[in-house]
């Protein structure tokens, strides 16, 4: 595993984004429950081959990621 630098890099706010090899990512949309203030939104959507991620971020705390089996996911 490779990790570098890049001035692109943005973790305002548990908001990071790694830069991309190529620029060549998934950018499909992703669905987003908002909780009130004072907790970690919730986004998600398939990645890979039958898998699901989930990912949290809040300002105070660092993002979570699961990444489950989901046979919804394997188009």
């Amino acid at each position: 595993m490779l990790v570098g630098c890049s001035q692109g890099y943005n973790d305002k706010r548990g908001k990071g984004d790694a830069p991309v090899k190529g620029k060549a990512g998934d950018n499909t949309p992703v669905e987003v429950y908002n909780f009130p203030d004072g907790f970690g939104n919730l986004a998600t959507k398939c990645v890979g081959h039958g898998f699901r991620a989930y990912v949290t971020t809040n300002a105070d705390a660092p993002s979570n990621v699961q990444i489950v089996e989901d046979k919804a996911c394997a188009g």
